[in-house]
């Protein structure tokens, strides 16, 4: 391989950010995602994280929630300002309010400490595949559409992008590609866990808080509907979960 493919490569490879404040943490990880062929940048503390993510311009970042200087709440405020970046939050075991937190500030994702890496690198891959997703096909089989108007919605879901009265309204990866799950398929309900399994890749029988689907439902709903408290787009399926309404 010649030095300049050698640098392509390397430009090529996605860049991830972890920071927590245990340096054994920090070690594993950047060996581990390092072996499955990620770049990797480290960072100790929250003001150290936010240098980093300026630096490095990361496709994703692991943060771990209580830290020195900056917690992860602060940092994922910062980073949402600008950036619909992938964030997967570290969280204690017992404590459900740091990540019905983190996920309310804009967090895609958990993972429980302590933790296993190889379950870490498997939410890794799930998150990118799904946020950096280009060529959808819905639930039923069938391509999905590029372009879906409803009311002052459009969704153009070949970029990725979803306009309010032709004002683009910033949605994170997996805002996105929950959105496009029940918009591709309007009119059918979904339980949690389906939209667990369709969005997050979780495995029919993997434990999880289904609360993060109730987050990011919310989340939608505050950006997308004229009435959040009152929604005539994302529907409660009472008994069952969430569903888009009918498409004219």
């Amino acid at each position: 391989m010649t030095e300049e493919m050698q640098q392509e490569a390397e430009d090529f490879k996605q860049r991830i950010l972890v920071v927590d404040d245990e340096a054994s943490i920090r070690r594993i990880l950047e060996t581990r995602l390092k072996m499955a062929g990620y770049e990797v940048a480290t960072a100790a503390d929250g003001e150290e994280a936010i240098e980093q993510y300026n630096n490095t311009n990361p496709d994703l970042v692991i943060l771990d929630v209580m830290m020195p200087k900056m917690d992860g709440y602060g940092v994922t405020r910062e980073i949402r300002r600008t950036s619909d970046v992938p964030i997967i939050i570290l969280t204690a075991l017992g404590d459900v309010s740091e990540r019905i937190t983190g996920l309310e500030l804009g967090a895609d994702d958990y993972v429980i400490k302590p933790f296993s890496p190889k379950e870490l690198e498997a939410r890794v891959k799930a998150v990118l595949r799904r946020t950096n997703a280009k060529d959808v096909v819905s639930p039923t089989g069938k391509p999905a559409k590029n372009v879906i108007t409803t009311g002052q919605i459009k969704i153009d879901t070949a970029r990725r992008q979803v306009y309010k009265k032709n004002e683009r309204i910033r949605l994170t990866g997996m805002e996105f590609s929950l959105l496009e799950l029940l918009v591709n398929t309007a009119g059918q309900a979904y339980s949690r866990n389906e939209i667990l399994q369709h969005v997050w890749a979780y495995p029919p029988d993997h434990k999880i808080d289904t609360r993060v689907v109730d987050v990011h439902i919310s989340r939608l709903r505050s950006k997308l509907e004229v009435d959040p408290a009152n929604p005539e787009l994302i529907l409660t399926a009472r008994g069952i979960g969430y569903m888009f309404a009918r498409l004219n």
